[in-house]
């Protein structure tokens, strides 16, 4: 889901009477048909239909129809609403601390003989970085990169990753917001380096050779800004 849906998915629960019908079908466990809902919400049948197709819209129920119980019946197959099986987060700012947990967390699983916490951890960061370059440049396929395209390219990337990029000048990419704070606060010299290495990893999966990363810490921003080479 995008952020934008998601927003739209949230604002939709806005809605008293659509908000107490979400959380009855989400607690139900089974198929709720519109008679259902409209009984618990205390309205009419048509109204709770109206309630629960916005629901349908905003991605947060998904509606089939089928006999309740499974149980066959003569006459018209109704209508039912099961939750939508969508995570929905809405962040401002951004914030994925998911990634942070993944890199995390395959670390931990494919830590090598000798190899430290730390340097499991950067090794997973650089993979993923390297790998999310590599679709990047497969999906729009943009040859050989200069400077100036590819800080265009990273710019539109990063913007969908949360990091808020600026182009402060010709040559400089600043991220303005860090997608794992308040965590970095907490380990700031860990976070950082995932960042950098994860950066990193990026311009090489992109073949950016024209662009370099560079650690960079200002207050309430990414630590981690994107320079051209100065022979770019």
């Amino acid at each position: 889901m995008t952020k934008e849906a998601a927003i739209g998915a949230v604002a939709a629960l806005d809605d008293e009477l659509r908000r107490s019908m979400y959380w009855f079908i989400r607690r139900a466990g089974r198929p709720i048909t519109r008679d259902e809902a409209a009984e618990h919400a205390g309205i009419s049948r048509k109204l709770a239909a109206f309630h629960l197709d916005k629901l349908v819209d905003a991605g947060l129920l998904q509606a089939r129809y089928e006999h309740a119980g499974g149980i066959r019946r003569v006459g018209r197959t109704p209508k039912v609403y099961v939750p939508a099986d969508t995570e929905i987060r809405v962040s401002i700012p951004e914030r994925r601390h998911e990634v942070l947990a993944e890199i995390l967390m395959n670390a931990v699983l494919t830590e090598a003989t000798g190899e430290t916490a730390r340097d499991a951890a950067l090794r997973v960061a650089a993979d993923r970085g390297a790998r999310t370059g590599r679709d990047l440049r497969e999906r729009l396929r943009p040859g050989r990169l200069g400077a100036e395209r590819a800080l265009t390219l990273l710019h539109t990337t990063l913007g969908e990753e949360g990091f808020e990029p600026a182009r402060t000048a010709p040559a400089c990419l600043r991220l303005r917001n860090c997608p794992f704070h308040p965590l970095t606060a907490q380990a700031p010299d860990l976070v950082c380096a995932l960042n950098h290495t994860y950066l990193t990893g990026l311009l090489r999966g992109l073949e950016a050779d024209t662009i370099h990363a560079e650690l960079a810490p200002a207050p309430g921003e990414c630590c981690v800004e994107l320079r051209a080479q100065p022979d770019a």
